[in-house]
């Protein structure tokens, strides 16, 4: 490992967290490669890329001082990479048999595609509760602990945010 990797990290265990940044410069670019190579889009590779520094400051104590940093660092970019090209994945499989009682299998790449499109277009509130709920699986009680609601208003929030995305969805021929 570099020797001024080595002085970074030891400078950043020791309290200099400013430091932190000599490593996420010398490295930037070649993380936004790696993440590019593997989603294959610009802004998520950034975002990607960000995600993972910040993760690799976090468990930074749990590195190994007697091994180069960038191997470590690329596992644990590779994995947040990975993750979200599964939970992307998930997203375009997504099943709406809560919104009209369709099974994901009765849904095409293009239809998935366009309830994306519509999820995006509800209200943020809406656009919340109906990822929290579908996308992501959490019982009302749990939507209502997440955002600090009461469980009506989730209730009521979710009747109101599928009766738009219908309204979307019928807009689109679907």
């Amino acid at each position: 490992m570099p020797v001024e990797d080595v002085a970074c990290i030891k400078a950043v265990l020791a309290g200099d967290k400013e430091t932190f940044s000599k490593i996420v410069e010398r490295y930037r670019k070649r993380a936004f490669l790696t993440a590019y190579g593997i989603v294959h889009n610009e802004q998520d590779a950034w975002d990607l890329s960000q995600e993972a520094f910040i993760r690799a400051y976090r468990n930074l104590k749990k590195f190994d001082l007697s091994r180069p940093f960038y191997p470590w660092f690329y596992r644990i970019l590779k994995n947040r990479c990975l993750s979200f090209l599964r939970k992307r994945k998930q997203m375009a499989e997504v099943s709406i048999e809560g919104v009209f009682g369709l099974k994901t299998s009765e849904i095409d790449h293009d239809q998935a595609r366009l309830v994306q499109e519509c999820v995006a277009a509800l209200p943020e509130n809406a656009r919340e509760i109906v990822n929290l709920r579908y996308y992501q699986g959490y019982s009302y009680q749990e939507i209502a602990d997440i955002l600090e609601k009461p469980i009506g208003s989730v209730m009521s929030g979710l009747f109101y945010a599928r009766k738009k995305l219908k309204e979307l969805l019928q807009e689109k021929g679907l």
